[in-house]
């Protein structure tokens, strides 16, 4: 795939609903910031934010800044944005990250809690990494959590329950994984998103991860220094390929394009 400057990019973003205005609904996501800052456990996505959070114009200012949405509080329903500039943003220090990586030849963890649109990403992104000596992590066969199986295809881990493939947020998959490496196979860096990012950055590892302008969490990671890097965007559009541009552009950015 051509790889593209960073103008062409954002237009790509803005064209596709990566970024820019997003199908995600302005009400959605201030639920999920109101629950948030009511305490709900579903919506830290592994992370620990305990009292620091306890005002929902507090997560919205975050978002305004982090991710791009409409920072008028009275801005209640209808379309809400993500800024693609900051995506980009997000993009080039997630470059800076992987760099590091190749150069130290790290052990790298890819994970997702949407299958049906970023495995194709992580699995890009692992094998550029493992083409230059980096370590791809391998999980433990027979990992349980949220009573289905944690399992991984073409390098990245998900959570699968009835033979199929499951959109979570839930942290305890990423718990099993990194409960049965062990602190002598803990990864250097994990690459993933929702709980399964934020509970690694939680627990003390390099994190980076996707999130969408209603999954507000992982942004507070980043700017209280628990997530390494957070890369606003759609993680769920029409079509995957659609991150196609957005996969080139930041491997070449690293340095690792193929």
């Amino acid at each position: 795939m051509p790889i593209p400057s960073r103008p062409a990019l954002i237009e790509h973003l803005v064209r596709t609903r990566i970024a820019g205005d997003v199908a995600t609904p302005r009400d959605n996501n201030l639920s999920h910031y109101r629950k948030l800052a009511n305490g709900d456990r579903h919506y830290w996505l592994g992370l620990e934010l305990g009292d620091r959070w306890t005002d929902e114009q507090d997560v919205l200012a975050v978002m305004a800044e982090r991710c791009g949405v409409v920072d008028d509080p009275a801005h209640r329903v209808g379309q809400d944005t993500i800024d693609p500039e900051l995506t980009v943003d997000g993009l080039d220090r997630m470059a800076a990250r992987l760099r590091k990586a190749a150069a130290g030849r790290e052990r790298v963890l890819f994970a997702t809690g949407h299958p049906g649109a970023l495995i194709d990403v992580h699995g890009r992104v692992a094998a550029a990494l493992r083409a230059q000596g980096c370590e791809i992590v391998r999980i433990p066969g027979g990992l349980i959590a949220d009573e289905g199986y944690v399992v991984q295809f073409a390098d990245v881990a998900v959570f699968e329950r009835g033979a199929s493939l499951w959109h979570t947020h839930s942290p305890e998959p990423m718990n099993a994984i990194l409960d049965a490496l062990g602190e002598e196979g803990r990864p250097d860096l994990v690459i993933a998103d929702h709980g399964w990012a934020g509970r690694a950055g939680q627990r003390g590892i390099d994190s980076v991860g996707y999130a969408d302008c209603n999954d507000p969490a992982l942004f507070i990671g980043e700017a209280e220094g628990t997530m390494q890097v957070t890369i606003p965007l759609d993680d769920h559009v029409l079509d995957p390929r659609f991150y196609e541009p957005l996969t080139a552009y930041t491997l070449a950015a690293a340095g690792l394009a193929v």
